[in-house]
């Protein structure tokens, strides 16, 4: 049976399995998607030994290889020279490994109806899925963009990076003013620490998007709901960039149209 995966470590809080084989089963494929702890240290060792399976298709990878798995495969998109960072690993038409990234896709999909053009926007984290954040945000012109990180050095790197103009700022008890704020880190996560941020100095129009979604009810999400703002859930982001994972991966588009189904069975 032909299968992938996603990769990550931990991992055993994914819910790709379970989005992956919803998908499998309404379009009634005879093929499995399962969910596999890498270590840092074992990622070369790892994608060589799946690269010898025919019956394997690809990974999705999480944190924390989601930089590291570039130096393990080919780069045909010029992945890392824009975005820095891969979330998909996929057996190129001459069976060698390639990767490419469907984070910021996926990123933009729940937010793709607003004017962001010139709106200030605050991002926390500066690991694989921040650098598919701030690429997506570079492509609307927003500005000016502020990132909190504990290395400052990495946030302002990553701004001038992306030509995005902003400040850098270390990850402190308050969040800036702003239209948008997206945590792109793991702060929040069920085992990591929590991120506790200070919304007060959001407008009352501002979003707040959690890409955590272990919980779904992040306390970011909550503080934010408790000041009535709007908010987006992880499981937003997950779906979206899932879908054009899936195609890549079993070489068919999943069948969106049940995906209030699929919310369902996430939060079951």
């Amino acid at each position: 049976m032909i299968y992938a995966e996603v990769i990550g470590d931990p991992i055993g809080h994914s819910k790709s399995p379970m989005i992956h084989r919803h998908w499998l089963a309404q379009l009634g494929l005879d093929a499995d998607y399962r969910a596999t702890r890498v270590a840092p240290d074992g990622l070369a060792a790892f994608l060589r030994h799946r690269a010898e399976d025919p019956d394997w298709r690809g990974c999705n990878v999480t944190v924390p290889h989601k930089v590291a798995a570039l130096d393990h495969v080919a780069d045909p998109g010029g992945v890392r020279q824009s975005i820095g960072a891969i979330n998909t690993v996929f057996r190129a038409e001459d069976g060698t490994l390639a990767g490419t990234n469907t984070d910021a896709a996926g990123f933009w999909s729940p937010i793709a109806d607003l004017d962001l053009a010139g709106q200030p926007v605050t991002v926390i984290g500066a690991g694989g899925a921040a650098r598919a954040i701030l690429w997506a945000l570079s492509r609307v012109g927003v500005g000016p963009v502020t990132v909190m990180n504990r290395n400052v050095l990495k946030a302002a790197a990553l701004l001038s990076q992306f030509g995005l103009k902003g400040q850098a700022l270390p990850l402190g008890p308050a969040a800036p003013p702003a239209a948008l704020t997206v945590n792109a880190s793991s702060l929040g996560m069920t085992g990591q620490p929590p991120l506790s941020l200070d919304l007060s100095a959001l407008p009352g129009d501002a979003i707040v998007y959690d890409i955590v979604y272990a919980p779904l009810e992040t306390g970011l999400l909550a503080a934010a709901r408790a000041r009535g703002l709007e908010t987006v859930d992880g499981l937003d982001m997950l779906v979206a960039q899932a879908a054009v994972a899936f195609e890549i991966l079993f070489g068919q588009a999943p069948p969106r149209d049940r995906d209030e189904d699929l919310r369902a069975a996430l939060i079951a």
